[in-house]
């Protein structure tokens, strides 16, 4: 059988390990899973709400055009509606931008690491990764900018970056722009925004707003609490929103995502209650791993970039005896490194239990 030769250098993505395969496998129970960076609260009441009245007209196709959806983004954002893309996911979005812009043998640019979401595409087009590597857990804006090349098609920027939480400031990012050709489109990718705390974050909006070749991609799986439903956004230009709908597949957003990202965009006390959590437990996981002693990235995610000082991936397994999923740091380069999802004040203590165990520390 022969395939197309670009997809065989495509390494599957590996999700992180779901909570029912570590109870079949290992034959327990109440597993904490802080692995994929998921919201501990789950979804807006009033999203669940709305989808179980929904139900009964499920034989019915979504709107290929989420009309309402956009509306009310539009109106949120304060841009118009012609300036927006719905996706499955904004990972479905990221390999739209590929399909749409990138021709075989042209350069994408990225840091390293990041969310390998943008090297999957990029392959799967036949186009060419330069990973640029982080400098203090950072992206480095000008290492990015001397990366670029004749051939070089689009930057994706990830901010906070995944796995470091780690942010791009505004004046980084304009000096950054006031660099970049006019050719190359620069994907700043927010799917962590709502935790951001730092005023000196730079949101792209302006930008776009100018019509500069920049797309600012959203999601509601995180904050929001509908990883489940897969439902993602870009925002952009006209020009560039009216290309990326060429390559778009006809009904890529359910019925159910867009009448639950509806109502979970209108649940603002939910949305607070979500981000304060996090904002409330990072400072608590900040004392607790400062008090062993370990290293981490200050983050301005949902989750931290803890250094175990021991390898990641035998502590991973000895973590999952004890029913605590965490995110190995290896595949990120960083073999000694976890990055753990802050979770309530519960599941924070189980994970924090277990690490005293398998570290063997005594507190």
């Amino acid at each position: 059988m022969k395939v197309r030769e670009t997809i065989l250098n495509i390494k599957p993505y590996v999700p992180g390990k779901p909570a029912d395969e570590v109870q079949r496998e290992l034959g327990i129970s109440n597993v904490v899973k802080l692995a994929s960076n998921e919201n501990p609260l789950g979804p807006s009441p009033k999203a669940i709400e709305a989808i179980k009245e929904a139900a009964s007209r499920m034989q019915i196709y979504p709107d290929g055009n989420c009309f309402y959806l956009k509306e009310a983004l539009a109106s949120h954002l304060g841009v118009t509606v012609s300036n927006l893309i719905m996706g499955n996911g904004s990972d479905e979005i990221i390999k739209m931008i590929a399909e749409t812009f990138l021709n075989e043998g042209e350069e994408v640019i990225f840091a390293d690491p990041s969310f390998s979401e943008y090297e999957f595409a990029t392959i799967l087009m036949g186009g060419r990764c330069v990973k640029v590597k982080l400098k203090d857990f950072s992206t480095d804006l000008k290492d990015i900018s001397a990366a670029v090349t004749g051939k070089t098609k689009l930057i994706f920027l990830c901010s906070p970056n995944n796995p470091t939480g780690t942010i791009i400031t505004k004046d980084e990012f304009k000096e950054f722009m006031e660099g970049i050709r006019e050719d190359i489109i620069v994907i700043l990718d927010q799917a962590y925004l709502e935790y951001v705390e730092d005023p000196e974050y730079a949101d792209g909006l302006d930008e776009t707003k100018e019509g500069r070749n920049v797309i600012l991609l959203k999601t509601f799986s995180k904050a929001y609490g509908l990883a489940g439903l897969r439902i993602g956004y870009a925002i952009a230009k006209p020009e560039i929103i009216s290309y990326l709908n060429r390559v778009k597949e006809p009904f890529n957003v359910n019925a159910m995502a867009q009448i639950a990202a509806l109502n979970a965009l209108a649940d603002e006390e939910h949305l607070k209650r979500c981000v304060d959590l996090v904002l409330n437990e990072k400072i608590y996981l900040y004392s607790e791993l400062e008090s062993r002693g370990l290293d981490y990235v200050p983050t301005e995610a949902n989750f931290i970039f803890v250094n175990i000082k021991t390898d990641c991936r035998e502590f991973f397994n000895e973590m999952l005896k004890k029913g605590v999923i965490i995110r190995t740091g290896d595949i990120f380069g960083f073999p000694e490194f976890i990055r753990v999802t802050i979770g309530t004040r519960e599941e924070n203590k189980r994970f924090l239990q277990a690490l005293d165990e398998v570290l063997g520390r005594v507190i």
